[in-house]
């Protein structure tokens, strides 16, 4: 069961009872509904929330990272140097950047369960579930103009329809420098005390107009206190919580060291790129972000499995929980079944693993140009069958989305990408040995640097209207190309389907019964006191603003503009513990007393980054940015012993557009409502 503040909880299915037994608080269904209609989800993978009625919202300067980068040009590089729009008609139309707010959550599981018939193959069920679900995404949509996702939930033991209301035009409001939202770097990262400014404000609209967002958070202008009550509404990507102690073997031993060596190789390409010349810097600055952020964060989930007490606490869960379903007179064959059937699915998928994350995965072709060539070949193919019968990315549900990337303007730089791809192709290589069939093909008869070369040399899909005109033309203009990057899709693609298709039925299916089968089990002894895992879908999650004890030392719940300043000082000013000059210039006029970054028990890991932090009235008192590492855990079990997530206070905002900024038109939509 559910214990402490664990839980990433689903909004049609609230932890009522739990926060009013522990905290004397009663959850209305006024508070759910505006904190699930002010909350956003970034397309960039993260999250905000409206803070305006005129569709203004906040979140993570490293969230916003993707949209500033793409907007940053030669001599003009918004990430490192901030970027503020005095006026409406100056705020900056992003390139790419989709805003999805959730609607309504209907429970379709019945439905969807339905579709799959007993005597069923693995291959039959999964085309099966497919089809109903892609159905019911295209009659929601068709119904309602939301965007409409079925989600998998309890890993198949529950399957709900979002239905979103999405936001295309989307433009740049506000970004700090780089320099104080991201201050000390990658040292400091997954670490407390912090002392960031890790904020963007972005506003969306509809009809050229400022969107009408009746539905948001109120600015608080004094923020939390220790010991208070908050709320954190986000969008958690991915945990594993409920995974099965045979599979987090798995993913200890085999998954994970592999996407460590990957990351790691990658940090190191673009790591060398970026000390070739400041502009090339300028163009890898966020990629090398994102790749360095997942690399710690994966090395701090192996440390965790790597600690016998957490593998033992799975393996003792599934013990208990056959052993209180017994004492209650349940049957349990099914599920222990699953625990089999489960343990079996690992040692299959251990034979085609790397294969499959390689080529279908796209390791192997870590350039989003390889990406762009895929999904063109794959709509030629895909477009001509009936929706329910297509891969799920080509649904008709998600079409518009797809394409909104794939036919973005985004700037792409042959010389990172060129970088980028040998270093992928190279990883092939010594995963599977350069005599293995796929090498060759993908190789095709030259080392992976020169392999690397000709592909770039010879693409066009740099261009967007290339693209355009590729999925267009269909079939015919695909098998016409003599583009070397369809050409590439194209030559891999019947190898990258039949993994595919082996992971669906020989993995994905059978896991996903196995785990229907313990969440029933589960929801019998212990009903719906345990959330499910993260989906990347909006959850609540609460716990207390509160400090801890690490390493013999007593850790305060906050950090001050003060001790910022210190810091810099005792170290130099040197990176990456550098601050803007416009923040050494107004230094004197900062209350050094402001607390700026502050933590708390709620459950929160990646994905989270720009969540709303609430108080109980539903005010923002901060925006989440990160987790301490001693967090890093909670992918798999949620302790809240020294684990926290950090936040950034909301009377540092404040006090930094105030003092700092001169954002008076921003300040005052903060805080006139």
């Amino acid at each position: 069961m559910a214990v402490s503040d664990e839980g990433m909880w689903l909004l049609n299915d609230p932890p009522r009872t739990l926060l009013k037994e522990k905290y004397g608080y009663e959850l209305t269904e006024e508070w759910l509904q505006r904190a699930m209609k002010a909350s956003v989800r970034l397309n960039s993978g993260g999250s905000g929330g409206f803070v305006s009625p005129e569709g203004l919202l906040v979140t993570n300067h490293h969230v916003a990272a993707d949209a500033v980068q793409k907007l940053s040009k030669p001599g003009v590089d918004l990430y490192h140097n901030g970027f503020y729009a005095a006026r409406r008609e100056e705020e900056l139309k992003c390139l790419d950047l989709e805003v999805n707010v959730l609607q309504e959550i209907v429970d379709v599981t019945a439905e969807v369960n339905a579709a799959v018939k007993e005597g069923m193959t693995p291959a039959q069920a999964a085309a099966a579930r497919r089809a109903v679900m892609s159905r019911i995404e295209k009659e929601s949509l068709d119904r309602t103009g939301l965007r409409s996702d079925v989600v998998t939930l309890y890993n198949g033991g529950a399957y709900h329809l979002y239905r979103y209301k999405k936001y295309t035009d989307v433009r740049l409001v506000f970004s700090p420098e780089k320099a104080i939202a991201g201050f000390g770097g990658d040292v400091d990262n997954f670490e407390f005390p912090r002392y960031c400014l890790d904020v963007a404000f972005f506003r969306v609209y509809e009809d050229g107009k400022p969107a009408k967002t009746p539905h948001f958070f109120r600015w608080s202008a004094t923020g939390p206190q220790e010991g208070d009550l908050v709320f954190v509404t986000g969008h958690p990507g991915t945990t594993q919580r409920l995974e099965t102690w045979a599979r987090l073997r798995h993913r200890r031993d085999l998954t994970l060291p592999y996407s460590l060596s990957r990351l790691r190789a990658l940090e190191a390409a673009l790591l060398q790129y970026s000390e070739e010349h400041p502009e090339k810097r300028r163009q890898a600055v966020a990629d090398l972000h994102g790749v360095a952020n997942a690399r710690k964060a994966f090395t701090g989930q192996l440390q965790g499995l790597l600690t016998p007490a957490i593998l033992e606490q799975k393996r003792q869960q599934e013990e208990e929980l056959l052993a209180a379903a017994r004492q209650r007179g349940l049957p349990t064959a099914d599920a222990e079944r699953a625990l089999e059937t489960i343990a079996r699915v690992q040692e299959q998928l251990r034979t085609f693993e790397k294969e499959y994350a390689l080529i279908e995965g796209g390791h192997a072709f870590a350039s989003p140009l390889f990406l762009i060539a895929r999904h063109c070949v794959r709509l030629a193919e895909e477009l001509p069958k009936p929706s329910s019968e297509r891969l799920r990315e080509y649904r008709d549900s998600n079409l518009d989305s797809l394409k909104l990337s794939l036919f973005s303007p985004a700037p792409l730089y042959p010389e990172l990408e060129q970088a980028r791809l040998r270093t992928s192709l190279l990883f092939l290589a010594e995963n599977l040995g350069g005599d293995h069939e796929i090498v060759r093909k993908v190789l095709a008869g030259k080392n992976p640097a020169d392999r690397a070369a000709e592909l770039i040399a010879g693409t066009r899909l740099f261009d967007p209207q290339e693209r355009r005109k590729l999925v267009e033309g269909g079939q015919a203009a695909i098998e016409a190309s003599q583009d070397s990057m369809i050409q590439l899709a194209r030559s891999i693609d019947p190898i990258a389907r039949q993994l595919r298709q082996r992971y669906e039925t020989e993995v994905e299916e059978p896991e996903r019964q196995a785990y229907a089968a313990l969440a029933a089990l589960r929801f019998a002894v212990y009903g719906r006191s345990i959330p499910p895992d993260a989906t990347f879908t909006l959850r609540l999650a609460f716990g207390t603003v509160r400090g801890y004890q690490a390493e013999g030392q007593n850790i305060p719940w906050h950090t001050t503009i003060g001790q910022l300043f210190t810091r810099y000082d005792s170290l130099g000013g040197r990176e990456p513990f550098t601050l803007p000059p416009r923040w050494l210039e107004h230094r004197r006029r900062l209350d050094p007393e402001t607390p700026l970054n502050f933590v708390s028990t709620a459950d929160t890991i990646g994905g989270n980054s720009g969540s709303p932090v609430l108080n109980r009235a539903g005010e923002l008192v901060g925006v989440n940015f990160d987790r301490n590492r001693y967090g890093l855990v909670r992918n798999f079990v949620y302790t809240d012993v020294q684990a926290r997530h950090i936040a950034v206070h909301s009377r540092a905002v404040l006090e930094a557009l105030r003092k700092v900024y001169a954002a008076e038109s921003l300040l005052q939509e903060l805080t006139q409502h």
